[in-house]
């Protein structure tokens, strides 16, 4: 019964009727316990009757369970399973262990239940209503949330109810989705629910104090009063304690269930155990435990008012099922997981058995902790480090060995950092290091408490921590202490040259000093003694041994390219002005991350590719992987600079979103030390100034950066560009002259087209004679995809045509720049592109009606992945994005161009 929630019914009616309409819809409601959200959600199903309906619930006890919530979700659902495509459903299949292979990638999972939800609406609109999503195993809430956070227009809805957890974020991996918040019924509605609930005498007093503490509750104010008497109700004495909301919930039933029979208590308590909600289970364990609930009907008949027994087990509240099982002894709570375990089937659901048997074990046992590590290993496969990491950490505490204990909560430690949960990994890291660990293991924990401190702060304590970790592995681990060399390199590279730690430079000296071979032995070691030498002795100095590196990784990275191998292969491809590289790895990259499950690595994989999708133009791809970027961010807490995204909404010319990102990094990086990130944001500022021709402002915010002796690769070569750019249009040549001086020793040693490009374009703003440059910049750079630099130097060649007054030919170029600004996106080079042509005398205008100019990124992106002969199946599985999705937006998109083809998207 809903009472008083005429507000939140109307949203939710709003909802289903977007859905109805072909739309999808996303909704998270959240609130405290009790405060109405299973009834919101009840309300939701009864209105749906058109929809096809899929419930689910978290489980506190399932959360340990990796993809257990997407299970219940998607069970129902298989029969789509053989119309979605082959990658996604073998990847399903896996993490759902009915079938065995690689570890899934998590995002392929993600895809997969997009997927199955959108095939799944087309026979009628679908609506999957998870409560209780704040006990989801972690693995099922990244899934669900990725899903959420891509519906368009499938006729799919997903709504969560997430219980408030006060200062913390309950459910952080949903954070982001739009939310309703459920708040307390107001006084009247409370005292009418309260009065409809309790029909006997009430003390005034009392009465007024439950009103009062309820809050508007709508559990509380069912339930307080039920653990009472009728005399202590009409008397007052003694009723409520000071204590939280919850609490005073729980502990009213607990009264309610102390009255029940030992039977009846038993029944309850071995229902709250058993985490699935299988009744056959939990008769079975009954049985095993001696209770014959034929010779006790009435003990039966009084769980009825608190669990109902139908194809599920279900709690009147999950509160209850809670109450259920504190208010039991530890000894009974052991021999209703004995039972348990005892009937739960070993061949067919091995962890949840195991995971019976350790919570019946008192002390330690190392057969039942040597079963916990085997489910750990599956969950690992299955693509669950976070449910492996809960094994890992039962096992150690079962483990009588303490050594092996040690062992195992150093293996915890590092399945909790790979999924992303730094801060719980360092706990147990501590346990880890306080148990004999041998020496190899010692330098292992120390590697992975550097890596902890650069992943939770990139400050200037990291690259110390992990050249120390390197020194400590170097006679045990050779191949580990080799990439934890790279990185240190990486960590300094982060900071920069002004703190207090070893330098770039000093961290490569070491790296070279420390190599076993004269000679690299492979990409790899190529890779790092390229870095060493460029690190130590210059740019130049390096780049053979780099690019050598490059071309071997770019061939195919092979097994022993790690992730944190790619990201720096990545990075000295984008350094070194080699787009093919860079396309081949930072793809390899994100694949890698997103299939392993390692989260620490995925924002930096994604980041990495949103700078290279800004350089050909893909802007749309690219705000596709910021998306996915704020996810992860959101899902795992990792405080990861939103870089990228500065330089994304820079180059779209969006003035006050970069404005206030690279404030906020800006001021994060300053705080940290990390001398990268206050030049990123100088760097993303020029490019917006230099677009909207305010090059003093430009000049400025680049400056810094530009004259840095620091080595930071592309941000300093792009920093040089931008500085030069906006010094010869203020007049400022000497200082531009010096920057392309600086500027030609990288272009020169990489002899790239891209780089030659930029290098020709910036001797033009200084030549008396530009135009030799000018053809130069763009006919290299028209052999490249780098489309941007490639229509602002058609721009720069048509202002200076212009001012030529050959104005036939200024056209060509300029006309041609803001076709291309257009197309990608980058609105205030557009603007600019037109202001000058306009200046030629042509009339500029307005794109419409039957122009790319009216489509969204996300539409332009997909007309090109049409015009490359992708599929729509193809374009879904590149956008993330759901086929249904892509048909909506084809459909828009021939509206708004004036076609009725794909054939003719492709003219």
């Amino acid at each position: 019964m809903l009472v008083d929630r005429r507000t939140e019914a109307q949203a939710l009616d709003r909802l289903l009727d977007d859905v109805r309409a072909g739309e999808s819809r996303a909704l998270v409601l959240r609130g405290e316990a009790g405060i109405g959200k299973t009834e919101l959600l009840r309300y939701l199903r009864g209105r749906a009757g058109d929809h096809r309906i899929v419930p689910a619930a978290g489980v506190e006890a399932e959360s340990g369970f990796a993809f257990a919530g997407l299970h219940q979700v998607c069970v129902p659902l298989l029969d789509g399973l053989r119309r979605i495509p082959e990658p996604q459903r073998v990847a399903l299949t896996i993490a759902f262990g009915l079938d065995t292979g690689r570890p899934p990638d998590p995002f392929l999972v993600g895809m997969a239940a997009l997927s199955l939800f959108a095939e799944t609406a087309r026979e009628r609109p679908l609506l999957c209503v998870i409560d209780d999503a704040q006990w989801l195993d972690r693995s099922s809430a990244q899934v669900l949330g990725f899903a959420a956070r891509r519906l368009q227009a499938e006729s799919v809805a997903l709504v969560f109810a997430v219980r408030d957890g006060g200062d913390r974020t309950e459910a952080p991996e949903l954070a982001g989705l739009p939310e309703l918040l459920v708040t307390g019924l107001p006084e009247a509605a409370a005292r009418a629910l309260l009065a409809s609930a309790h029909a006997g005498p009430v003390d005034g007093g009392v009465l007024d104090r439950i009103i009062a503490e309820s809050q508007g509750n709508p559990l509380a104010l069912l339930e307080l009063p039920r653990g009472f008497t009728p005399a202590e109700l009409a008397g007052g004495f003694g009723l409520l304690d000071s204590v939280p909301l919850p609490s005073r919930i729980e502990e009213s039933f607990r009264r309610q269930i102390a009255v029940l029979s030992p039977t009846a208590r038993q029944i309850l308590l071995t229902a709250a155990a058993e985490p699935v909600g299988d009744p056959v289970l939990v008769w079975r364990a009954l049985d095993r435990l001696g209770v014959d609930v034929d010779t006790d009907p009435a003990s039966r008949a009084a769980t009825e008012e608190f669990v109902t027994f139908g194809a599920r087990v279900t709690f009147r509240h999950p509160l209850l099922r809670s109450a259920v099982y504190r208010a039991a002894g530890a000894a009974d709570r052991r021999r209703v997981q004995q039972a348990l375990a005892q009937v739960t089937d070993s061949a067919t659901d091995p962890d949840r058995r195991a995971w019976h048997r350790a919570q019946a074990t008192v002390g330690e046992d190392e057969e039942v902790a040597a079963e916990l590590v085997r489910c750990a290993a599956r969950a690992q496969a299955r693509g669950g480090p976070a449910a492996a990491a809960a094994f890992l950490a039962r096992a150690s505490e079962l483990t009588p060995d303490p050594a092996r204990r040690a062992q195992r909560l150093l293996a915890a430690a590092e399945a909790e950092y790979q999924a992303g949960l730094p801060e719980r990994s360092v706990r147990l890291l501590a346990r880890a290091e306080a148990g004999p660990l041998d020496e190899v293991a010692r330098a292992h924990a120390y590697l992975l408490r550097a890596r902890i401190s650069f992943t939770l702060d990139r400050g200037v304590a990291a690259p110390g921590l992990l050249l120390r970790a390197a020194n400590r592995l170097q006679p045990l681990d050779p191949r580990l202490a080799r990439e934890t060399y790279l990185e240190a390199m990486q960590a300094g590279w982060f900071v920069g040259d002004g703190g207090p730690g070893p330098t770039l430079r000093e961290l490569a000296a070491e790296a070279l000093a420390a190599r076993a071979a004269p000679d690299p032995a492979d990409a790899c070691d190529l890779l790092l003694t390229g870095l060493a030498v460029r690190y130590r002795d210059g740019f130049p100095a390096g780049t053979p041994l780099l690019r050598e590196a490059l071309s071997q990784l770019a061939a195919g990275p092979g097994d022993e390219a790690g992730l944190r191998w790619l990201w720096f292969a990545a990075t000295c491809a984008m350094d070194g002005w080699q787009y093919a590289a860079a396309d081949t790895i930072t793809d390899a990259f994100v694949a890698r991350a997103r299939r392993s499950g390692t989260l620490t690595a995925l924002p930096l994989a994604l980041a990495q590719r949103i700078v290279v999708q800004v350089f050909t133009g893909e802007l749309a791809a690219a705000d596709g992987l910021v998306h996915e970027f704020d996810a992860v961010r959101a899902s795992t807490g990792l405080d990861e600079p939103s870089y990228a995204t500065q330089l994304l909404v820079a180059w779209r010319g969006a003035e006050d979103a970069t404005a206030e990102l690279v404030a906020a990094t800006t001021k994060e990086a300053t705080q940290r030390g990390e001398g990268l990130g206050v030049a990123a944001g100088g760097w993303a500022l020029a490019v917006l100034y230099n677009s909207l021709c305010r090059h003093d402002e430009a000049l400025a915010a680049v400056l810094p950066a530009a004259e840095s002796d620091a080595d930071l690769g592309v941000v300093t070569w792009c920093s040089l560009v931008e500085l030069i750019t906006a010094a010869a249009r203020l007049g400022r040549n000497e200082l531009a002259a010096d920057a392309v001086a600086r500027l030609r020793t990288m272009t020169q040693a990489a002899g790239t087209d891209w780089a030659l490009g930029l290098e020709a374009r910036c001797q033009a703003l200084l030549a008396t004679d530009p135009e030799p440059h000018y053809r130069s910049a763009v006919d290299r750079l028209a052999g490249t995809p780098i489309r941007g630099e490639l229509a602002r130097t058609r721009l720069h060649y048509g202002e200076w045509l212009r001012r030529q007054n050959r104005r036939a030919d200024a056209r060509r170029q300029l006309r041609g720049a803001y076709e291309m600004f257009g197309d990608m996106g980058m609105t205030a080079f557009a603007a600019r592109a037109a202001r000058e042509l306009g200046s030629t005398g042509e009339t500029v205008r307005r794109r419409s009606g039957g122009n790319a100019a009216d489509l969204t990124p996300q539409e332009v992106q997909i007309v090109r992945l049409v015009r490359a002969g992708l599929s729509n199946v193809e374009i879904a599985a590149r956008l993330f994005i759901s086929p249904r999705t892509v048909e909506w937006h084809l459909s828009k998109t021939f509206a708004k161009l004036g076609v009725t083809s794909r054939r003719q998207l492709r003219r």
